[in-house]
């Protein structure tokens, strides 16, 4: 048996994983875990970018896909990406091919090192905007997390100066919640405390 279906039996997880094993997956390893890399950084950014209007299982099915296609998510490659590879990219299956959504990937990378280049690190960037610590959220029910915050709306806001593209306040505060910005696992999940502990 899958220890990952035998395991939902035993431990209550955030309710919006339970959907296939690549979810729990993502749920129990990654979700909420805070994140000090900066190519860990832009593989979301890269990935929740190319979520709008989608839905994120739709995107985690892709993420080998994306993985192939945007050079492990070296950011320094992908902004040297030329028309004719955008128009490569636009044939190739394996990712969502939306012409606007892969520019703006590209276009993302060089802001990135902007962004780099002015802060030392992408992460420090984003953890500056709290303090340097992950937020600890307390929700109990789903209902409960928002899709948006003051904090998503000014980072968002911050990210469009710098001439980011396709990455909305909502955008981001998946982001947050992705790479620990904020821990949003719900209380009663194992995940909470665990997550919690990770913080620096």
């Amino acid at each position: 048996m899958n220890d990952y279906k035998h395991d939902q039996t035993q431990k209550f997880r955030c309710p919006w994983c339970l959907g296939f094993e690549d979810y729990i997956r993502y749920h129990d390893e990654e979700w909420g875990v805070p994140v000090y890399s900066d190519r860990t950084h832009f593989e979301f950014l890269i990935l929740e970018s190319a979520q709008a209007g989608l839905s994120w299982a739709t995107i985690l099915k892709k993420r080998a896909g994306y993985a192939k296609a945007f050079e492990s998510f070296d950011y320094q490659k992908v902004a040297e990406f030329s028309e004719d590879k955008i128009t490569e990219l636009t044939k190739d299956p394996s990712i969502v091919r939306n012409r606007l959504k892969i520019e703006a990937a590209v276009n993302n990378a060089r802001r990135f090192m902007e962004v780099q280049s002015k802060y030392g690190t992408f992460t420090g960037f984003m953890l500056d905007f709290v303090d340097g610590k992950p937020v600890q959220n307390a929700w109990n029910n789903m209902e409960e997390v928002p899709s948006t915050t003051e904090l998503s709306n000014k980072i968002a806001k911050e990210l469009k100066r710098y001439g980011f593209k396709f990455l909305g306040s909502t955008t981001i505060y998946a982001h947050m919640q992705a790479t620990g910005i904020i821990n949003d696992h719900l209380v009663q999940c194992y995940r909470h405390q665990e997550v919690k502990r990770m913080a620096k």
